[in-house]
């Protein structure tokens, strides 16, 4: 089969399409034929060398995909047969023409939804549904700050806040993106580069600031996300893009607000023993998101959840695609198209 590949970590320009051997699903594993997949963050630091995958997981990137069934593996319990439209979290593979999963993180493509659009849910929506619910316990009411509000997880979390009945509010880079942002449905959203994010959320807040912040910067962001948090706030790292250090005495001011910092990697997540009584915590994920997330995506919700997709590459141009994300334009999802 071809599948994105790397002979040695660096630059977009060492990627290529490679034929590599075609998985085998093992004991309650499902085998999927691919018709698309999407890019994360995650697949250009591997591509770098700095997030190699999990241990066991594949060394292929991709840490979604959306398809249709090729195989069954032995031990399936019979809830997917071959032909069944589906679309999977992963530890990495995605991008190739197959790939194996376990068939507990295999989700149904709601109706009328195409691969295309299929492939931008998993990694973005679950990481928000986890970040949301899973992690930050948000409340009816609540405020919740969202940075890169633009991204695949923020177009994400701005509707499941919605959906959950709090208020959400974004920090994005351009107008475009903040345009974009109010049409999901954010209720206030600030430029970082033009103005400090901290000030404007606490005028918008009306000096209470938010419950909630989710956060994928980091470090240079500590003094005003403290700022803007309110007392008993909870503070959700799940990501490093302005790096980790930080210098001030951030504990005195965590302390002051009686605030929490929590911290979050999806794609880590050890696949611990499992059973039908105590399944492991992505299966929960992901059959939490299936019951309360997924039927929102079809007709008859007002409005009716949607994946946002900025733009679509075929397999053989995924160097365009990485050079794409790390331009920071992006406006939803850079999803992949594998070839038949």
């Amino acid at each position: 089969m071809f599948a994105a590949y790397f002979d040695c970590p660096g630059g977009p320009e060492n990627l290529c399409m490679k034929e590599v051997m075609k998985p085998d699903p093992g004991e309650g594993e499902i085998l999927v034929k691919v018709s698309a997949s999407a890019l994360n963050r995650a697949d250009l630091l591997q591509r770098r060398g700095k997030y190699p995958p999990p241990k066991g997981a594949s060394d292929i990137l991709g840490l979604e995909a959306a398809g249709s069934v090729a195989g069954l593996g032995p031990g399936c319990s019979g809830r997917w047969k071959v032909g069944d439209a589906v679309m999977a979290l992963l530890p990495g593979g995605g991008q190739a023409q197959y790939v194996t999963v376990p068939e507990g993180l295999l989700m149904p493509i709601p109706k009328d939804m195409t691969f295309i659009q299929a492939a931008a849910i998993p990694e973005a929506w679950l990481t928000a549904f986890q970040l949301l619910h899973f992690v930050g316990k948000v409340q009816e009411g609540e405020r919740v700050l969202i940075h890169a509000g633009a991204s695949g997880v923020g177009m994400a979390a701005i509707q499941l806040v919605r959906l959950a009945k709090a208020i959400p509010i974004v920090t994005a880079g351009t107008q475009e993106k903040l345009e974009a942002t109010a049409n999901a449905g954010a209720a206030a959203g600030f430029n970082y580069k033009i103005e400090d994010f901290s000030e404007k959320v606490l005028e918008f807040t009306q000096g209470s600031g938010v419950d909630i912040i989710l956060d994928c910067v980091g470090g240079s962001y500590w003094e005003k996300n403290l700022n803007c948090l309110s007392t008993d706030g909870r503070w959700i790292i799940y990501g490093l893009l302005s790096g980790g250090e930080v210098h001030g005495d951030l504990l005195a001011r965590l302390l002051s607000k009686r605030a929490s910092i929590h911290t979050s990697l999806l794609r880590s997540r050890d696949k611990e023993a499992s059973s039908v009584f105590f399944p492991q915590y992505k299966e929960r994920l992901v059959r939490a998101f299936t019951e309360e997330v997924l039927p929102h995506f079809s007709g008859g919700t007002s409005p009716p959840l949607q994946p946002f997709v900025d733009s679509v590459y075929p397999l053989h141009a995924i160097a365009e695609a990485h050079r794409a994300m790390e331009e920071n334009k992006n406006i939803g999802k850079i999803v992949i198209e594998i070839p038949v």
